[in-house]
């Protein structure tokens, strides 16, 4: 029964809708802090750009975009994520469909090769695309799909945390919190990372990690500006050259 409601469309509609202007009242009455507070300057240069981040903190990330910063956002083609798919385009935000996988055969079936032509050419018309950087059931673990997507299309990775001080933790792989309005909330921004297209094997895993030390130490900043944890302040170079 549970299926058959959450496949019928209007349910899929009215629930999307509904988590849109959700979140939309948690963005309006949580008290942000971006790191570094130049970011919006240093983007500028870089668009359009591929901006990452972990399975379960997605929810809060349409809002850290400028109203000209135009994006598509990777999505499942899972009939969960349909609601998440409504939701976006809700919020103004395009979607791509599909999926990431441990497997080849995983990969083909959830629409992965798909996707990452769609998000190439998004790209190349100047679009920016946003994407979590772990694939699914393995959560915080950076994958290969994001480093692929750069290295064949030239443009900056952005590795991005969002943190919230009030959430409610969700049981589910992703660790994926539902984030409460009146909250103190932080967006931090690591350095961006540049993926060379003639690279090797050993080339693609230095920056898969490069990536995920990156996602790390934005996610910990993120948790201390809100009060949960200690980390220190990210140090920025030239966003022109970081990651080359």
């Amino acid at each position: 029964m549970w299926r058959r409601i959450r496949t019928n469309r209007g349910v899929q509609v009215a629930l999307g809708t509904a988590f849109a202007y959700y979140f939309k009242a948690v963005a309006r009455t949580t008290n942000f802090v971006v790191e570094p507070s130049d970011i919006y300057e240093r983007i500028e240069d870089n668009l359009p750009l591929i901006m990452t981040f972990w399975h379960g903190q997605h929810f809060l990330t349409p809002f850290v975009m400028k109203p000209h910063h135009k994006a598509k956002v990777l999505i499942s083609r899972h009939a969960d994520a349909e609601i998440n798919a409504i939701a976006a385009e809700k919020l103004g935000v395009g979607t791509i469909r599909g999926s990431g996988a441990t497997s080849p055969r995983d990969f083909h079936r959830k629409g992965g090769v798909s996707a990452t032509y769609a998000m190439i050419d998004t790209l190349e018309q100047g679009i920016n695309v946003a994407m979590t950087a772990d694939v699914p059931k393995i959560a915080r673990h950076v994958g290969k799909g994001v480093i692929v997507i750069a290295r064949h299309s030239g443009r900056p990775i952005f590795p991005i945390a969002m943190a919230t001080s009030r959430r409610i933790k969700l049981k589910s792989w992703d660790r994926a919190a539902l984030n409460l309005p009146f909250s103190k909330g932080a967006a931090v921004v690591a350095e961006p990372v540049w993926v060379p297209r003639d690279l090797d094997d050993a080339g693609m895993e230095a920056m898969r990690q490069l990536v995920q030390q990156r996602l790390e130490a934005a996610t910990a900043r993120a948790e201390a500006l809100v009060g949960r944890g200690q980390a220190p302040a990210l140090v920025y170079g030239s966003t022109s050259e970081a990651g080359r």
